[in-house]
């Protein structure tokens, strides 16, 4: 009777296509009403329905895409809420000899490493797609979500259409670096897979709650009707980080909160009420702190210097800007903070580029408490904020005005809490996901929109 009740009805058969276990979840909760009598609210398969509930049916599988320099990083996700990472993967180190790709399974099995051949990142995504055409998850998926570095004034999620796309490589010359790549995944995916509904999300989105005078730069006004201002990046990463101290501590995320996302590609985040005030990051991700080969904030006059002394064309200044300075420039040797740090009792340059990472970090932090009236809690995250207990520690190093107080055996275990015990300002550690925030924006974009899916 249960059978033929459900079979009849094709949104729960929908349903039970996907996960045939539920039908088991579905009986036991409408058969005592179809015989007049009602479940317990306490029964397991009443628990299974009410979360079921909680996620709306038939949302299979989402596929994010995060596109690097040098790699492409991509995730699936259940669609459960929240969402569950079933399977992480990354193409690394493309156009070099050992590029590879790299898989984690969530479920405790391991997969090895795969070599590949990849000059390009042409290559590297041919050969992801063929990979996930081989992959059984895949034939799960029902949308792609891309990481977007530069949406400009979009401030919410949005579907990828032809108009998006040509929006985005209008705006390429705000994101050279970046967006003629990510605009090249998106290409790709829709001829590849035209019926599949892919969503773009901005990384810069985050930032657009900034008031006016933090956004404005100083030059002649007639700028900024083409959109040239400050604009912020690692968006998604601050979202999930202010997510993650919200279930920490609700009251203090409300209030006066400086996150520091510090990893090859480094910036701050000064953010009250929940909401970014003022950012490191600016026109492009080569603004504000010293990266692993960005020069962060720089004197405008050494463009003309250069231009003059060595014939320094506009293209050669980007790629000396992006790709030759920050850790690596200085040092002479490495972008890597892990190998400075190896060489700095040696090597007075790695020495010396650690020290200035680590003082212009700690300028930042100075400057948003005073933008924000006061701080509440610091916050590290990325690769060396999470990783090198040195770093956090030479940072903070001095800032007991501001009321951070490090406690150092908590920031040598890199605790989630690396502050005393009477630190007036909590110091954290939070491990940032921003594949998470692409899968938890995308699946809320089908689920409101209602959007068919059909591969």
């Amino acid at each position: 009777m249960a059978q033929k009740f459900f079979t009849n009805s094709p949104g729960i058969n929908a349903l039970i296509s996907i996960r045939p276990c539920w039908m088991t979840h579905l009986t036991s909760i409408f058969m005592p009403r179809l015989r007049g009598t009602r479940p317990s609210p306490t029964t397991p398969h009443v628990i299974a329905m009410q979360r079921l509930n909680a996620m709306e049916p038939n949302q299979g599988e989402l596929l994010t895409i995060n596109a690097g320099s040098s790699s492409i990083r991509f995730a699936i996700f259940e669609g459960t809420n929240p969402p569950q990472k079933r399977l992480s993967g990354k193409i690394d180190r493309i156009g070099l000899p050992d590029t590879a790709l790299t898989l984690t399974q969530h479920n405790g099995i391991h997969r090895e490493p795969l070599k590949i051949t990849a000059s390009g990142h042409q290559t590297a995504l041919n050969f992801l797609m063929n990979w996930l055409d081989a992959e059984p998850l895949f034939a799960s998926v029902r949308a792609v979500v891309h990481r977007v570095v530069h949406g400009m004034n979009h401030s919410q999620p949005e579907r990828i259409s032809p108009k998006l796309i040509a929006e985005l490589l209008r705006i390429t010359p705000f994101a050279p670096e970046h967006l003629p790549r990510e605009i090249a995944l998106m290409e790709a995916f829709t001829k590849r897979y035209p019926r599949l509904p892919q969503f773009a999300c901005f990384d810069t989105a985050f930032h657009r709650t900034m008031p006016a005078v933090a956004r404005l730069l100083p030059i002649p006004r007639r700028y900024s009707t083409d959109g040239v201002e400050r604009y912020g990046f690692h968006g998604l990463s601050y979202t999930y980080l202010l997510d993650a101290l919200r279930d920490l501590d609700p009251k203090l995320a409300r209030g006066r909160v400086i996150f520091a996302h510090l990893g090859n590609g480094a910036s701050l985040a000064a953010v009250r009420n929940g909401k970014s005030i003022d950012t490191s990051m600016g026109l492009t991700p080569a603004a504000g702190l010293m990266m692993g080969t960005r020069t962060g904030d720089i004197d405008p006059g050494l463009i003309g210097y250069l231009s003059r002394n060595e014939s320094m064309t506009a293209t050669r200044f980007e790629r000396m800007v992006n790709h030759e300075s920050g850790l690596l420039g200085v040092s002479g040797t490495s972008s890597d903070m892990r190998d400075l740090l190896l060489k700095e009792s040696t090597d007075f340059r790695a020495a010396e580029a650690i020290a200035l990472f680590c003082y212009m970090a700690k300028k930042w932090i100075g400057a948003f408490a005073a933008v924000l009236g006061g701080l509440d809690a610091l916050v590290f995250s990325g690769g060396v904020g999470e990783n090198s207990p040195v770093v956090r520690a030479r940072i903070c190093d001095g800032l007991n005005f501001l009321g951070l107080s490090l406690d150092k055996r908590r920031n040598s275990r890199a605790s989630t809490v690396i502050s005393t015990t009477g630190s007036p300002v909590p110091i954290y550690v939070i491990a940032t996901d921003e594949e998470k925030v692409l899968a938890k924006q995308a699946f809320q974009l089908l689920r409101r929109r209602r959007i068919p899916i059909d591969r």
